[in-house]
């Protein structure tokens, strides 16, 4: 049996993994990896890419500065989220403001540090991605529209690293990514459906506060259908292999989501939309293994 302070300080670190989405970072970990394998660098010998110190170095930098960013934008938002997420922000008032800023910090200069065993131009990246990440937080969120998309393109830039690094410039590469852009984009405008109430109090013009949630809507529906577009182009018009199924199923899942969105009224019901979108991003990183089921096989012998 654990005793008090044992069972305290293990609260403390899964207040912890919570402020820092934990779950997410591994999510991204992942997808990172299998982008890497089947999307980047198909061509190459499968061992050569998990072995490779330079992409471990930038996926771990990726992931110490999301980290951060999750941290740095838990320590803005605590009282908002007192009010949108009370029992999530309960679980992170745990850990006291103070040790999430030291935390931030710490985790800041550690990716900046494993990013220059890469290069320097690693550096200047992660530099920049880590300041994009707190001008945001700080300031970008509260901005109508803005804010959203530069989350959405936040979300996307540690993919960009992996691109960049193996220098793959197929047009295929820049087709998954709008897609993904898009799906992530909508995702956080759905959040502030969900999320007006706090929104409300805390001074955010989000498009809902602003024009109102019919104008949120109309704006969530023309994004939505700018993703069938994409998502028809890379079933129709390049090699995806089986991952066309989740590219057909998507479809049926977005105009499931829109019947969904136009009924929705309540929190609740925004929070089960979200959940959807959430369900489309993780099951598109697993489908990467469907690009091509035999392909680690061969490229393991």
């Amino acid at each position: 049996m654990l005793n008090r302070k044992q069972k305290m300080t293990l609260l403390k670190l899964l207040s912890l993994f919570s402020v820092v989405r934990g779950y997410n970072i591994l999510v991204i970990v992942l997808a990172q990896y299998l982008a890497s394998i089947y999307i980047f660098s198909s061509h190459l010998p499968l061992r050569q890419v998990i072995f490779d110190g330079n992409l471990f170095a930038i996926v771990a930098a990726s992931a110490l500065a999301i980290a951060s960013g999750y941290l740095i934008n838990n320590f803005y938002d605590a009282e908002k989220d007192l009010i949108n997420r009370p029992k999530k922000t309960m679980l992170d008032r745990l850990v006291s403001q103070r040790f999430k800023l030291t935390t931030y910090f710490i985790l800041n200069f550690l990716s900046v540090i494993i990013a220059s065993y890469v290069s320097f131009r690693a550096v200047v990246f992660f530099s920049f991605y880590i300041f994009g990440i707190w001008l945001y937080s700080h300031k970008l969120k509260k901005i109508t529209f803005v804010g959203n998309l530069i989350s959405a393109l936040l979300a996307i830039t540690p993919f960009f690293a992996v691109f960049i690094y193996y220098k793959n410039f197929d047009l295929v590469i820049f087709v998954h990514a709008l897609f993904l852009f898009l799906v992530i984009l909508i995702r956080e405008l759905v959040k502030d459906l969900e999320n007006i109430k706090g929104d409300l109090v805390y001074g955010y013009q989000t498009i809902p506060i602003k024009y109102g949630e019919k104008v949120s809507k109309m704006v969530i529906t023309f994004l939505t259908l700018l993703t069938l577009i994409p998502s028809y182009l890379l079933i129709s018009k390049f090699e995806v292999g089986y991952m066309d199924t989740f590219f057909y199923g998507c479809m049926v899942l977005l105009i499931m989501f829109l019947m969904l969105l136009w009924r929705s009224t309540s929190k609740k019901q925004y929070v089960l939309i979200h959940n959807l979108l959430k369900f489309i991003i993780v099951s598109g990183v697993f489908s990467i293994l469907l690009i091509d089921v035999d392909l680690v096989l061969n490229r393991i012998f």
